[in-house]
């Protein structure tokens, strides 16, 4: 089997969650498939495009192809005036729509794997080569409720809100489109699968649930740190990141602070914002940035929060978390997706005040906090570990 995995981005290195469900379901179908490896350039300064080796053991064929910076003026306008949204204007470019029909051209296809929306506009080349391959859409999130959810989050300025309102509705007509326009398609939950065949009753949506390299994040023996250590980990340019960030900083962070005087909050991720850096100036908060490898700040942690109020999709940060043996608070969406049992795997608290005691609770209460990590690390290694995940893709593919 011959398949074309075509993304908005490269897969390598995995500094974001698009990136590390891009790279192990790509790496998974590679054990079975041939597989190529398509996206844009993320280095800015990219002018060529570029074919290589990437991953932990260079097991993946990749093609790069630059691209100019999103939100650029006509984009912009043509957002505002025009029938496709800006996020997918961005990734709508000649140099890809080439070196895309060149690819194709290239031998026969058995599949294309798209990921997502975003690229909604390469459906007819994908439709016109000659192979004739089917074409699967990848969803990483339903972006229409993203943004919907972003539009209704109080805490973005008004412009914004507006902007993602329309951009919600723009994404929804094309989501609807791209139903119709696919053979098959990927989410990473039953709770996506069940509205998207409330749009679209007769679409083939099979679960591919994001997952967790279980041996990679358990390496390693979890030992708190002196004094106690709270961990919240993502990208943090990604708006849902900077939200969640933010909000635990100033509404949940002061009353376990105020309980606990010792306690350390330590935010964990690339490119942090403004917004996000200036929360280091708060008594007990670090922001890292960028940082090489995750697991010595797991295993640090005597708990990782995911205080997120916006977004769509599976978390892989929990999943990460649960897989090197640390307790989870979380928000009820930041839980989305995973099958779990509350306050056996993991736990959730939906205010600021319930947050905290949660958290406090953990903290205080060592054995407690083992029994949670360790009904969590049983969870990931049942459910969600990438080798269960590939496997079964692969299985669907071949049918």
């Amino acid at each position: 089997m011959r398949i074309l995995y075509f993304s908005p981005r490269d897969c390598w290195p995995l500094t974001t969650g698009a990136r590390l469900r891009d790279y192990h379901l790509a790496r998974q179908l590679a054990r079975h498939a041939d597989v190529t490896y398509m996206g844009f350039a993320s280095d800015p300064a990219a002018t060529r495009i570029v074919r290589e080796r990437v991953g932990a053991d260079g097991e993946i064929d990749q093609i790069t192809v630059p691209r100019a910076a999103g939100y650029s003026i006509p984009n912009i306008l043509l957002g505002i005036a025009g029938p496709l949204p800006i996020p997918v204007l961005n990734y709508k470019t000649k140099p890809m729509e080439a070196e895309l029909a060149r690819v194709l051209s290239d031998g026969s296809w058995d599949l294309v794997q798209m990921e997502g929306v975003h690229l909604h506009s390469y459906i007819p080349v994908i439709r016109g080569a000659t192979s004739q391959p089917r074409l699967i859409c990848d969803w990483h999130n339903i972006e229409s409720e993203l943004m919907g959810r972003f539009s209704e989050n109080r805490a973005t300025p008004l412009a914004k809100r507006l902007y993602g309102k329309r951009t919600a509705a723009l994404l929804g007509r094309l989501e609807g489109n791209l139903l119709e326009a696919c053979d098959a398609h990927l989410v990473c939950s039953e709770r996506e699968r069940a509205i998207l065949l409330a749009r679209r009753p007769r679409a083939s949506i099979h679960v591919a649930g994001n997952g967790v390299d279980v041996a990679y994040f358990s390496s390693g023996e979890a030992k708190p740190a002196t004094p106690p250590r709270i961990v919240f980990a993502g990208s943090m340019d990604y708006h849902a990141n900077i939200d969640a960030a933010v909000y635990f900083a100033n509404q949940i962070w002061p009353l376990i602070r105020g309980a606990s005087p010792t306690l350390q909050f330590m935010i964990v991720g690339s490119r942090p914002a403004p917004e996000v850096r200036a929360l280091s100036a708060i008594a007990g908060i670090s922001v890292t940035g960028t940082v090489p490898d995750m697991r010595p700040y797991y295993r640090d942690a005597s708990v990782v929060v995911v205080p997120l109020r916006v977004g769509s999709g599976t978390r892989l940060k929990v999943l990460e978390a649960m897989a090197a043996g640390v307790p989870v608070v979380s928000t009820p969406l930041g839980t989305e997706g995973i099958d779990f049992t509350e306050g056996r795997d993991l736990i959730t608290a939906a205010n600021p005040s319930d947050f905290a005691t949660a958290v406090l609770t953990l903290v205080n209460n060592a054995n407690r906090g083992k029994e949670l990590a360790a009904a969590g690390r049983n969870l990931v290694c049942a459910k969600y570990d990438w080798d269960i995940i590939g496997a079964r893709l692969f299985e669907f593919y071949g049918q």
